[in-house]
């Protein structure tokens, strides 16, 4: 995926994730910490837009905690991250949707679409609370 492509919102988040890793100790950085630091992002639209959507967003912000919570923590690792397999594989379908629109860049909107779809613990937090693809195309559009 292009880095360059990614919004200047997304980019923020993915840096804050990064940081919000290495403070909880771990050394690889999941979908997770970026549906986490994308929901606590100062003037982010995710909020906003997964509240329009009906998602429960108080109770996914806990869920993920829960998750995060679950991680492993490394002790010693000197601030060494690694992008986590799913994390990669759900920016790669980002990158994806972003192509099947016609998007010229890769907006947080679209995660949350590809993390919707994805079984993992993050699709299955936005289940959970409330969110289902209908309803956040809709948001989205």
């Amino acid at each position: 995926m292009r880095m360059d492509k990614l919004t200047s919102r997304f980019t923020q988040a993915l840096g804050d994730a990064q940081s919000l890793a290495v403070a909880r100790d771990h050394s690889v950085l999941e979908p997770a910490h970026l549906l986490a630091a994308l929901l606590d992002q100062q003037g982010g639209g995710t909020r906003p837009l997964l509240a329009q959507a009906g998602v429960n967003v108080a109770a996914l912000r806990e869920r993920l905690g829960e998750t995060l919570e679950k991680l492993p923590k490394v002790s010693g690792q000197a601030g060494n991250i690694s992008v986590g397999n799913d994390l990669a594989r759900l920016l790669n379908v980002t990158d994806k949707l972003a192509q099947q629109r016609g998007d010229a860049y890769i907006a947080s909107e679209l995660f949350l679409l590809a993390a919707l779809d994805d079984g993992g613990d993050v699709g299955r937090a936005l289940k959970a609370t409330g969110a289902t693809r209908a309803k956040l195309e809709a948001a989205i559009d």
